[in-house]
């Protein structure tokens, strides 16, 4: 969890943005070592772990929002390829978001890595809005990493531009992470409007 939030260091990021990538990792290595498995992986409540023998593939099906689900967008992990881990984050989902993105999907090379970065660009998908309530974390939960700062716990009516702006900065820190290899590529979504970013053959 540590490894996979430090070279995001100079945001603020706690480990517990890992928790559920890296419980994925850690449960894939167990189920793969000391057998010889073709494919596998483990769904950790949409962190995902995978393994891939040497010519084996894995085609997965994105699902934006958790209240309509449908499949809204594909991707096609093989051996040949650095992708192993997936991982989704949004203000919509188990954990508290500073950000408004109904979702953010990373695709990076282990779950712990995509977990930490879907968090931190979901939280970068925001704008100054009176349609959106925030409220401490700490007053959501006693033991919140998050302490006293704001998080997301309702968006209302947003104009075309505002959800326009809040993407544009989702996608900034989804490039800048893709620029310094970090993920391999990222969906974000808001009220049905999809932005990628990072490699366009990896998701799409």
């Amino acid at each position: 969890m540590i490894a996979a939030c430090r070279p995001h260091r100079g945001v603020f990021v706690t480990p517990m943005a890992a928790v559920a990538g890296a419980v994925a990792d850690e449960m894939l290595a167990a189920l793969v070592g000391g057998r010889t498995l073709e494919t596998a992986y483990v769904n950790n409540g949409g962190d995902i772990a995978v393994h891939l023998a040497p010519g084996a593939a894995l085609d997965l099906g994105v699902v934006a929002q958790i209240d309509a689900p449908a499949i809204d967008a594909t991707a096609r992990l093989s051996h040949d390829t650095p992708v192993r881990g997936i991982a989704t984050s949004g203000w919509r989902g188990r954990s508290r978001s500073f950000g408004i993105a109904d979702s953010v999907t990373v695709l990076a090379r282990d779950a712990a890595s995509a977990d930490v970065a879907a968090t931190l660009i979901a939280n970068e998908v925001t704008v100054d809005d009176p349609a959106i309530e925030r409220r401490p974390a700490s007053q959501l939960d006693d033991d919140s990493d998050l302490g006293d700062r704001p998080v997301t716990v309702a968006v209302g009516r947003l104009s075309s531009e505002a959800v326009e702006r809040a993407l544009d900065r989702g996608v900034r820190a989804a490039r800048s992470m893709h620029r310094a290899g970090h993920i391999a590529a990222a969906m974000l979504v808001l009220r049905q409007r999809r932005r990628f970013a990072g490699d366009d053959r990896a998701l799409g």
